[in-house]
This record gives structure tokens, C-alpha cells and sequence, in this order.
């Protein structure tokens, strides 16, 4: 190849990569992280604070709450781990409120009475 092509197709070859990549991680309008490895992921942001036993609040940080490095977090897991703070007997009620992100966008998530309400 000529020496000055080789440039040109090397610029025009990354702008493609870098305009591909831009594009598929783009969220559609309602949409969070359309890329189809975050497609059945669930991000909940969420603030919780938990009443003791002597009528005590303190808040709540879920997240020490599972493994290291874990940040996907549905209304399941959340559910599994309000269950077992409450039943492990260290609070006596878990609320909170918050989002859940998926694929089908942003909906608000409730934590009312240690249990989670879509």
C-alpha cells in the first residue's frame, strides 16, 4: 500500500470503532444500557434505613451486604437480603425508597415494612 493511504485507512477504521461504540452504548428514549450484556441486569439505588429493636434508626448501606465487587442488584436479592437482616434479628423494619434501572427503563422501587414494592 501506498504510505499515505495506510494513515487514512487506519483514521477512517477507528472512527468506525469509536462511532460503533458511542452508538451501542447509547441508551434508546426510556431505555438504560441497551448493550446486551446489561440487558437483564438490574441496578437498584436505593436509601434504607433499618428501626432496631429498642426503636433506633440507622441507615442502611445494602451494599456490605453482598460480595465484594457485586453491584447488580434486583428486587429479588434485595428482598433475600431484607429478609435476612430482619431475621437475623438486628433490625426490627427496614424503609427506604429508591430506583430500579433495568432494560425497561427507570422505575421507582419502595421498601416499606422490609418488604420491597415495585
Amino acid at each position: 500500500m501506498h504510505l499515505s493511504v495506510l494513515p487514512a485507512v487506519q483514521t477512517a477504521a477507528t472512527l468506525a470503532l469509536v462511532t460503533w461504540m458511542i452508538t451501542g452504548f447509547t441508551p434508546l428514549p426510556g431505555h438504560w444500557l441497551r448493550w446486551k450484556m446489561f440487558c437483564r441486569a438490574n441496578f437498584t439505588i436505593i436509601t434504607l434505613t433499618g428501626t432496631t429493636k429498642d426503636g433506633r434508626t440507622e441507615t442502611v448501606n445494602i451494599y456490605d451486604h453482598l460480595s465484594p465487587g457485586s453491584f447488580i442488584l434486583g428486587p429479588p436479592q434485595l428482598q433475600a437480603i431484607l429478609d435476612h437482616l430482619t431475621a437475623s434479628g438486628r433490625y426490627d423494619r427496614i424503609d427506604g425508597h429508591g430506583r430500579l434501572l433495568s432494560a425497561r427503563g427507570e422505575q421507582p422501587i419502595e421498601v416499606r415494612n422490609s418488604h420491597v414494592v415495585l
